[in-house]
């Protein structure tokens, strides 16, 4: 079972409610966070009744990215290791037959950016702030899946800028759907909960089918390649020297 201290999972009908449950830490994904959303997740994508999974954050923000407050105790290879979990759990979210939602607020950065950024349906409640930071220590991940959202150019700009992109230019450039109020949002999810049980359960799974590759262009073979650009980036010699190195540098400015 997922760890309730972690990851609050409250079921409502064919809805799923995932909430991220490390505020003090701005929800950011430690090993042990990646394993509770891992399975839960391995859990819903057996459960042919669910038809929305809806993915919010605890506190302030919906996730300030990859947990590294343990930093002087791990080793690149401990550190490629969780990278590659989290990729995986990108890949299973992005890949689900049923209807995603994450629910941005406050800071939603890194890998809760790409975790964002997984999902079908991102909606953006109040307030947003998004960055996306690995590639600052050398890292890969992500990438292609926000480039098939925003476009390859978009993409590259904030990669490679390294700059926080506020919701305003997240939902111009389509990495947000929508924005919603904290008092719409009842309303809103309401209305998309209607939306995707319209269909029996059988319809449903093969319109996910029918659309994926919408929805993942580049299919398995590009979940591979992303897995293995991952990994290369991150099983390049140095990786802990060079996210000490950039920590220090982000401090400094």
């Amino acid at each position: 079972m997922s760890d309730p201290t972690l990851l609050h999972a409250t079921r409502s009908g064919a809805t799923l409610h995932l909430k991220l449950n490390r505020p003090d830490k701005g929800n950011a994904l430690s090993a042990e966070l990646v394993g509770a959303l891992t399975e839960a997740l391995q859990t819903a994508c057996a459960d042919d009744s669910l038809r929305l999974l809806v993915l919010a954050g605890e506190g302030r923000h919906f996730c300030t990215g990859f947990d590294l407050s343990g930093l002087d105790s791990e080793t690149d290879d401990s550190l490629l290791a969780r990278f590659t979990r989290v990729e995986l759990l990108l890949q299973m979210v992005h890949a689900a037959p049923f209807t995603t939602l994450a629910l941005a607020h406050g800071r939603t950065m890194g890998a809760g950016a790409d975790l964002f950024a997984a999902c079908s349906e991102r909606w953006v409640v109040g307030e947003a702030q998004f960055a996306f930071p690995g590639t600052g220590f050398g890292l890969v991940l992500g990438t292609s899946r926000l480039g098939d959202l925003v476009g390859a150019a978009q993409a590259a700009q904030w990669l490679q800028g390294g700059t926080a992109v506020d919701h305003h230019a997240a939902l111009q450039a389509q990495l947000a759907t929508r924005l919603v109020s904290a008092e719409g949002l009842g309303g809103a999810l309401n209305a998309l909960q209607e939306r995707v049980q319209r269909l029996d359960t059988a319809t449903q799974h093969a319109i996910h089918a029918a659309l994926a590759p919408a929805r993942r262009p580049r299919g398995d073979a590009g979940d591979a390649q992303d897995l293995a650009r991952l990994v290369q980036s991150a099983a390049r010699a140095g990786l802990h020297e060079r996210i000490v190195s950039y920590r220090a540098a982000q401090r400094k400015s």
